[in-house]
């Protein structure tokens, strides 16, 4: 059985994540700054990832707890814009993000997922993106210093696979993360579409994305790759092509879309990864 080192693990992803490995038979630790409020826990050490000695030892021993690791989840960060300042953001999450890989490398772990974020791709766009769906073949455009770190963290693993070339590691760019019992709000949705235009109307069920994350460890090759990843349909009950006409209309669409379709598009995921979403927010309300 392998071993994954889930870092955030017990955040609203993180927990997702853990139990789906831990259900298709990956042997799972936890580190996290806090434990996870899941029942169904794992082995847990609490450790600060912007402390490069603590990252260093957790990622190759911890006393008898365990011994190493076969892969690397790295979840662990500030969540999203504005939860901190600024520069506290950026402190942690690109200390946090370097030290993992730094350590990663020195522990010789060279499977690697990482949480990368749908706000590289011009997110609250403001200014509207070059087309739609929006998709991973054009630049990165941060508009938040909480997106700049993912953006620059996107650029660190280009050199860190440079280094190691055994290195794979598989950058999933995150929709905002729901859960079940978040979608009673979702109907509300309808009497303001633009207040969820920033995003393009998406989401990711958080079950969705721990099968990402599971398919991202289970890839083959080595080398960087990113992955735009968000549920196949949007929040709105409006038809997407109607959305695009009220709040985009200037923009080329690249190939149709239909029906609920996201905007965020998950071609290159299904066809590299064999990225299937299941989950609908439409089968619980």
């Amino acid at each position: 059985m392998a071993r994954v080192a889930v870092t955030g693990g017990s955040g609203k992803l993180g927990r997702a994540c853990v139990r789906d490995l831990v259900e298709h038979g990956w042997e799972v630790v936890n580190l996290d700054r806090r434990p996870s409020p899941d029942p169904a826990a794992v082995p847990y050490s609490q450790v600060d990832f912007t402390d490069y000695g603590q990252a260093v030892e957790a990622l190759t021993r911890i006393d008898d707890r365990f011994d190493g690791f076969d892969a690397l989840v790295h979840l662990a960060a500030v969540p999203a814009p504005g939860l901190q300042p600024n520069s506290a953001v950026f402190r942690n999450n690109m200390l946090t993000s370097y030290h993992v890989f730094a350590a990663a490398r020195l522990a010789g772990i060279t499977n690697i997922v990482w949480a990368s974020s749908e706000t590289v791709l011009g997110l609250p766009f403001e200014t509207p993106p070059p087309y739609l769906p929006v998709d991973e073949e054009y630049a990165p455009r941060p508009e938040s210093t909480y997106s700049l770190v993912k953006t620059m963290e996107e650029a660190m693993v280009d050199q860190f696979c440079r280094w190691s070339p055994d290195l794979k590691a598989t950058g999933l760019r995150f929709s905002n993360v729901m859960y079940p019992e978040d979608y009673a709000d979702f109907p509300s949705f309808e009497a303001d579409p633009g207040l969820r235009s920033w995003n393009l109307w998406s989401y990711i069920d958080a079950r969705d994305g721990a099968l990402a994350i599971r398919l991202g460890l289970e890839r083959e090759g080595t080398g960087k790759e990113v992955f735009v990843i968000a549920s196949p349909d949007t929040v709105m009950s409006t038809p997407t092509v109607d959305l695009v006409a009220a709040h985009y209309p200037d923009l080329e669409l690249k190939r149709p879309v239909s029906g609920h379709e996201t905007l965020l598009s998950i071609d290159k995921a299904r066809r590299l990864l064999g990225y299937d979403p299941k989950h609908s927010w439409r089968d619980h309300v």
